[in-house]
């Protein structure tokens, strides 16, 4: 059953997540694209690790288990750090419209890595289908090239596509942990260990800071990305991979296209193609398809429909011959 909560944080992260791709084509006018990516959690663990301190009680923030450390370092280490960081690499041998694409491959990477590592998570022919309705959904939305599909660099397809397996395998290792740790504590852990790990990356590639510019469009696509991208974000989807799991979660990756394309022609001025529309509508049969799998339809409609249900049993208590009128016992089972 999916309740007004879970509609919630799916819709928050993601509206949250679909900005960071408008904030950061903005900022990567200021900022080397790894050193971004770092500044950026930077920032987001600075006002995590206060709000987690205010917050919990120690007890609550020590890590006591192993599943409670592993929990962290996929947290921090795969679904932050190393997907966002690969993403930003790989972007640079390929275009945006083929990134958006390779890292909506996600949530069909997820159940590949929960068949082998959760025995609760399974994903069934309609599920299928409609993961495969919201791929071609984002695919016409997005609208690349075909010929940079199948002619662009291999190096930068192999990149995104590793950030891609990072954050869907990060995601199915949260789950098969036994964590004791909250979402929140889980993050403002994680968050530190991914801006060291971009920092460590930024480095190695020879990124410096005296190539920053700053500005105040470099200051407020920084702080987008930081605060309502780098944790607003991820505490909506963190507690929606808590709620609904590693394969409803990812899905918000099939929306995140939609938001940041209208997010590119609100604030950037970018054109919508008439195909993204059909893309939208796609990836709305996509979800209707997986919907009508999660919800149970009769069942509420019976309860929606109270008159219409009593009606009808009254006509069949009428129409029905009364061949039980003896004093025996009804069963209440």
């Amino acid at each position: 059953m999916i309740d007004r909560r879970t509609v919630a944080l799916f819709a928050l992260a993601s509206l949250f997540f679909g900005g960071t791709f408008v904030a950061a084509k903005a900022g990567l006018e200021y900022f080397p694209p790894l050193l971004f990516v770092a500044l950026r959690f930077d920032v987001a663990a600075v006002v995590m690790v206060a709000y987690a301190t205010l917050r919990f009680s120690r007890a609550e923030l020590t890590p006591t288990t192993a599943g409670d450390v592993i929990g962290v370092l996929a947290t921090g280490g795969l679904v932050i750090g190393l997907a966002n960081s690969l993403l930003f690499v790989g972007q640079q041998y390929a275009t945006s419209a083929v990134g958006a694409i390779v890292f909506s491959l996600n949530p069909i990477l997820t159940p590949v890595f929960a068949a082998v590592l959760l025995s609760s998570e399974r994903i069934s022919r309609r599920g299928a289908t409609g993961l495969g309705l919201g791929l071609v959904g984002v695919a016409l939305v997005v609208g690349p090239d075909p010929e940079l599909l199948v002619g662009g660099d291999a190096l930068g397809y192999a990149i995104l596509f590793a950030g891609a397996s990072s954050a869907a395998l990060g995601a199915v290792l949260i789950r098969r942990v036994d964590a004791t740790l909250s979402s929140p504590v889980r993050i403002a852990w994680g968050l530190p260990l991914a801006a060291g790990l971009s920092h460590t990356l930024s480095l190695a590639s020879g990124e410096s800071a005296s190539a920053i510019t700053w500005a105040p469009g470099a200051v407020a696509a920084l702080g987008y990305v930081s605060v309502f991208a780098g944790v607003f974000a991820y505490l909506a989807y963190f507690a929606l991979l808590d709620e609904t799991g590693a394969i409803e979660a990812n899905l918000v990756f099939y929306v995140v296209p939609v938001v940041s394309t209208l997010g590119g022609w609100a604030i950037l001025g970018e054109r919508i193609a008439p195909l993204a529309v059909v893309g939208f509508l796609t990836i709305f049969a996509g979800f209707a398809v997986l919907g009508s799998e999660s919800i149970a339809v009769r069942p509420r409609l019976r309860a929606w429909l109270p008159l219409e249900r009593s009606g009808s049993n009254a006509a069949e208590s009428t129409d029905r011959p009364s061949v039980q009128s003896d004093s025996r016992p009804s069963r209440s089972d």
